[in-house]
């Protein structure tokens, strides 16, 4: 099904974004340090790491905000990667049950994880995504913008040079603001990452995503409000609307519950994903641009194909059917398709 290998298409694409932090839901877009700085503790980074990455989960309430610099066009389904602002609000129970909800253009969609299924509402077509417990867990991390800047905190710490750049503000905490920089050994395009650390509860509340060469973060994405404590059960359960088409998720042929079908190459900041690419025929979702529309040609020990570039990222797609890509240059991508 062309909708399922698009979605498998996005999620290895955005891999190589992520490392960027780029996860479709959003943080505030107030420059890294500005506005109240407020007086804590100091802390070593190392010990602010390691509490963050052994930080529990708390339920929450709260409303998100993505910048998004990156030099990408808005697709169907993905408003978000699109230059400019987009919002969306957040509940969590605290374990692994969450919702999230993205206004789009013509619409809303609604993601709902209830601990056994995770649901996807689209608004505009009516159609709901049905994914099983133990397929969807990419997905249900996906909705939780804390959650997923820890995992991006955890990829990059072994090769990173790590700091703290004194405090600040977020959504009315305090925070800490943790940097992270590439040691000089890694390639790739991102100066730095910064994440602001809640002082109480150790949760990244925003991530901002510097490239190389330019002062203006290429995302930030963070809380714009935020409350701590229980949440109302009814918010994580889901009941397709009246006249909505349910649709469960396909699975790729010969992939096993739990694989993606992709290829990491490499580790921490010159990481690169490499995966097959989506179908090219006329089930394509309506919108959805043909991949060799996209970027300039390529060629290298690997084949011939076309590479896509953004401020913090680039893909090359391959005439054979592949797909690579990373928060790193062209050359980095070459290597790892020859490997």
């Amino acid at each position: 099904m062309a909708t399922a290998r698009s979605s498998e298409f996005g999620r290895a694409a955005a891999a190589g974004i992520a490392v960027a932090g780029v996860v479709g839901l959003g943080l505030l877009a107030v420059p890294a340090g500005a506005g109240a700085q407020p007086a804590l503790p100091p802390v070593d980074p190392e010990e602010l790491v390691r509490s963050v990455l052994a930080a529990d989960p708390q339920p929450l309430a709260g409303a998100v905000e993505l910048d998004n610099d990156l030099g990408l066009p808005a697709l169907p389904g993905l408003p978000q990667a699109g230059n400019g602002t987009s919002t969306a609000r957040i509940w969590s129970d605290g374990d692994r049950r969450g919702r999230v909800q993205l206004p789009t253009d013509s619409g809303e969609r609604t993601l709902v994880s209830d601990g056994e299924t995770f649901w996807s509402w689209n608004s505009e077509d009516r159609t709901v995504r049905r994914v099983p417990k133990g397929e969807h867990d990419r997905d249900a991390g996906d909705a939780d913008p804390g959650a997923t800047a820890a995992k991006v905190l955890a990829k990059l710490q072994p090769t990173s040079l790590i700091s703290v750049d004194g405090t600040s503000e977020v959504a009315g905490r305090p925070a800490y603001e943790l940097v992270l920089a590439p040691r000089p050994t890694e390639r790739t395009l991102l100066r730095e990452v910064r994440v602001a650390v809640d002082a109480e509860h150790r949760m990244p509340l925003r991530l901002t995503v510097l490239a190389t060469g330019s002062p203006d973060p290429a995302v930030e994405v963070g809380f714009t409000d935020l409350s701590f404590g229980p949440q109302d059960p009814e918010l994580f359960r889901f009941t397709p609307p009246p006249g909505a088409k349910v649709e469960d998720a396909q699975r790729p042929e010969g992939h096993h519950n739990g694989d993606s079908g992709s290829t990491t190459v490499g580790d921490g900041w010159d990481t690169v994903v490499v995966a097959a690419a989506p179908p090219s025929d006329a089930d394509r979702p309506e919108g959805v641009p043909e991949l060799a529309e996209l970027g300039r040609p390529v060629t290298g020990p690997w084949g011939s194909g076309r590479l896509i570039t953004s401020a913090v990222a680039s893909v090359i797609v391959t005439d054979d059917g592949r797909i690579a890509a990373g928060a790193v240059p062209e050359q980095v991508l070459s290597e790892a398709l020859t490997r």
